[in-house]
């Protein structure tokens, strides 16, 4: 019996005991006095300001009145490197500021003579801080230290200062319709994550919101302009938003930038101009070097291939076509051609029969060697048709005295065989039969050869022939002239679209 009272006492006493320590556990703490806060230090005065117990690092400096929070931003850039064009990013290095104010950090009426509490990294863990992130980030850090490179600064009347030293990777979709002579316009885009428009607001600083750097350079582009605007984005992704559905606030920085093209003039136009003048060489060599002609075409096109491919690397396969492509067609087109123009010029110069020309011009000669046959036939009827005595002779097989060959006369009259020059360059002789009256200058003869008595001359036609070997050295002297024009035309024609359109 007294072991038990014994046991009972004691549980009782346990009891209380634990009892009284959570009650201790439970009672409220009391917040340190800020009485005499100038004679205390910053770290000493910071922890009795941003003590638990009067501050709330998760609520927003507005939360007992439901104000809007204006965070004000500013940005200093001081290194800014485009990447190469089919990685569509570029490098930012930059100092970004937020101003705003905490009316939870007033400290006036209790440490009237500090100036400003500073910070780095411990500091901006004891107080609120917007939450920003950058929407076309693709990587993002801290340039050094966490100590040195984040600082805080908090004014008299509770009004914050944080800047920070990042530098990021940042997305720019750009346009390479007319690569290399194009321009590009990318921004830095920065978000309000947590908190949407109608509690948290962003807006640039009315004074110089972005300045750059006085040593910022950049090699393979200028910086032609730069811009900011403040903006509300729509909250597409609720779900992720902590903030729910609604406008979230956001302020961009753009700058363009225009391609520096001294660099791909030097190393590939002016290269790809002199190969495809070297491909014009062989409008000098003869028809038949076929070795030297087929060496020199094949090694233009494939050292100006070998050309463009090394500059098509550093582009992003894309589906529209670059300015850069029409020039790799157009001069791989006029090397092609140069070498067509061999193949061709060389048929011509192995054929063995000559060529009969009315005329000696381009669309005489080009009919003649294209269509063969065609322009023989042709020949022959227009040889018909300016000699009309050649279609009505005959060759007669015998002199008898019968009947006459197409002669009115009927029979009585001799015929007598003569032999006519036709009238052309090569002197083939025709043999033909007429009566002994148009020997002797009949009526009917005089009548069917031109009137004694007409001034005009009788029609001749000029016939020329020229073996193939001048033919294929007359393409080769014309092509040492057009190829250069047409490629002066292109060059105009391309170089007023890239500069004026």
């Amino acid at each position: 019996m007294i072991k038990k009272i014994t046991i009972y006492a004691l549980l009782t006493v346990f009891i209380e005991n634990s009892q009284g320590q959570k009650s201790q556990q439970i009672a409220p703490l009391e917040c340190p006095s800020l009485d005499s806060g100038d004679s205390f230090t910053q770290s000493e005065f910071l922890s009795r300001l941003a003590n638990e117990c009067r501050y709330d690092r998760l609520l927003l400096p507005t939360y007992q009145t439901g104000d809007v929070v204006y965070v004000h931003a500013s940005a200093y850039v001081y290194f800014i490197q485009p990447a190469e064009a089919h990685d569509l990013n570029f490098k930012l290095h930059f100092l970004l500021q937020l101003r705003w104010t905490d009316p939870r950090l007033a400290y006036t009426l209790y440490s009237p003579k500090r100036s400003k509490i500073i910070g780095e990294n411990v500091l901006k863990q004891r107080i609120w801080v917007p939450h920003l992130y950058m929407s076309n980030e693709q990587s993002s850090s801290l340039m050094g230290t966490d100590s040195k490179d984040v600082l805080i600064s908090i004014a008299p009347d509770g009004e914050v200062l944080f800047s920070r030293r990042m530098q990021a990777v940042l997305y720019c979709w750009m346009n390479l319709q007319k690569f290399p002579f194009d321009d590009q316009t990318c921004s830095m885009n920065l978000e309000s994550w947590k908190y949407n428009a109608s509690i948290l607001r962003l807006m640039w600083e009315k004074d110089n919101p972005v300045r750059l750097s006085s040593e910022l350079h950049l090699t393979e582009y200028s910086l032609m302009d730069f811009w900011t605007n403040e903006s509300v984005v729509r909250g597409d992704i609720a779900n992720m938003r902590l903030g729910g559905a609604g406008n979230y606030s956001a302020l961009k920085f753009t700058f363009k930038l225009g391609r520096e093209v001294g660099y791909y003039l030097m190393d590939y136009f002016i290269p790809s101009m002199m190969i495809v003048a070297m491909s014009w060489v062989t409008f000098w060599l003869q028809a038949d070097a076929s070795a030297p002609r087929i060496t020199l075409g094949t090694s233009t096109m494939l050292s100006f291939i070998t050309l463009a491919s090394s500059q098509a690397k550093t582009l992003p396969k894309v589906s529209y076509i670059k300015a850069s492509e029409v020039w790799f067609l157009g001069c791989t087109g006029f090397i092609f051609s140069a070498l067509v123009e061999f193949a061709f010029v060389n048929t011509i110069w192995r054929r063995k029969k000559a060529v009969n020309l009315k005329k000696v011009n381009s669309k005489y000669i080009l009919k003649s060697t294209l269509t063969p046959r065609l322009a023989r036939k042709e020949l022959q009827k227009e040889i018909q048709e300016s000699s009309p005595q050649l279609s009505k002779s005959r060759s007669c097989s015998s002199l008898q005295q019968e009947g006459s060959c197409n002669d009115p006369a009927g029979p009585g009259y001799n015929n007598y065989l003569t032999v006519h020059s036709f009238p052309s360059a090569l002197n083939l002789p025709t043999i033909t039969t007429q009566s002994f009256d148009g020997l002797m200058g009949s009526p009917s003869s005089k009548s069917h050869n031109g009137s004694e008595d007409s001034d005009e001359p009788p029609k001749r036609h000029t016939w020329t022939t020229m073996t193939p070997q001048e033919i294929a050295t007359w393409i080769d002297k014309r092509s040492r002239i057009l190829f250069p024009l047409m490629f002066i035309f292109f060059n105009v024609i391309y170089w007023t679209f890239v500069y004026c359109l």
